[in-house]
């Protein structure tokens, strides 16, 4: 079961925003995750950077794939409309939706496996078109929806439950975007919400495609060594499996270090992962050093975290297709249609 209702509980001393709307009135339903879960704390800094940025709950847009990650679409903002689309295929929904409706938010949850395996080929078209959306990777390399599988973006010996090593190059979903020239490229940590939120802000607020990789752990099936996900980076044994019956509650990861810093995190099955918080005066601005940049870090197994990359004068979707300011639903039937007299003159605009 994915949709639990949440009881209906008065918070008269709650602060309000500008459309009077507290920060419950941006939740969704009870989250059925595992106790723990990183995708929950991301859950958490949707809801507050939509309460900041006072959103109209129903100007959003939610959309999202298949995994453990595409569930928590139920878990934030109740009144926005929705859509779950089959593995790996968000990014034709995204592209559908925004080309009808343009003056709608369009928020996309996907995962490691729904977005680098099955979809990554949809990812890669949605970033080239520039599509005005913020994409939220919630990375933790596995497939956790199916007991623990590596994904795309699990590293090269690391070791599953059963004791297997992959021997496949991970995808790195920042250096993926910065070679397919994402306008906005970020990378935090689930538990980091001072730095998180922020940046879910700034891709709400910016034009074009932002995607922003989040390394959030897993508390069930990421306990192996080497790992790039959300969670486990280095790990010097192996953990025991858990029952699949029962996972042990856990608390949430919550991380506060300062720009230029660099933060080793335990994780729960006992393996840690080093976050280095880019410098104050990092410049964002500059494609070719960012990914170089990121690959050094990697070197020193270091996740590079906040805003890697962002390009504010690459043009949307939108204004490369000279698409109408209206929704299509509004726009007159004669001027959709505008029949067959006009048919030759648009096909003779293609020659």
């Amino acid at each position: 079961m994915s949709f639990v209702s949440k009881p209906k509980v008065a918070n008269p001393g709650l602060p309000l925003n500008e459309l009077g709307l507290n920060r419950r009135d941006y939740e969704g339903s009870m989250s059925t995750l595992c106790a723990g879960c990183g995708h929950d704390s991301v859950t958490a800094a949707i809801v507050q950077a939509a309460y900041e940025l006072a959103l109209p709950p129903q100007s959003v847009v939610k959309l999202s794939g298949i995994g453990c990650s595409s569930k928590t679409t139920a878990y934030f903002v109740a009144g926005a409309h929705g859509f779950n689309a089959v593995h790996g295929r968000m990014p034709s929904i995204a592209t559908g939706a925004n080309a009808a409706n343009r003056n709608l938010r369009y928020i996309g949850v996907s995962g490691d496996g729904d977005s680098l395996s099955i979809g990554v080929g949809q990812l890669a078209h949605v970033i080239r078109r520039n599509l005005d959306m913020v994409y939220i990777l919630e990375n933790n390399g596995v497939y956790g929806l199916t007991k623990g599988q590596f994904s795309a973006s699990a590293d090269i010996g690391s070791k599953s439950k059963k004791g297997e090593a992959n021997e496949q190059e991970p995808i790195d979903p920042v250096l993926l975007a910065l070679a397919l020239g994402a306008s906005f490229v970020a990378r935090s940590f689930s538990g980091d919400k001072e730095q998180l939120v922020p940046l879910i802000k700034a891709g709400l607020s910016h034009s074009g495609f932002a995607i922003i990789d989040v390394l959030s752990p897993c508390v069930t099936f990421n306990d192996h060594e080497g790992s790039t996900k959300s969670y486990a980076y280095v790990r010097e044994h192996s953990e025991a499996p858990v029952a699949v019956d029962y996972v042990a509650p856990q608390r949430e990861i919550s991380v506060s270090y300062a720009p230029g810093e660099v933060l080793s995190v335990n994780m729960h099955d006992g393996s840690s992962v080093l976050l280095r918080k880019l410098n104050p005066d990092y410049d964002p601005t500059d494609r070719a050093h960012a990914a170089e940049y990121v690959q050094e870090r990697a070197m020193r197994n270091e996740f590079v975290t906040g805003l890697i990359y962002v390009d504010q004068k690459r043009r949307d979707f939108h204004a490369r297709h000279n698409t109408v300011d209206a929704a299509l639903n509004s726009v007159p039937f004669d001027r959709l249609c505008p029949g067959a007299a006009k048919l030759p003159k648009i096909l003779a605009s293609f020659r």
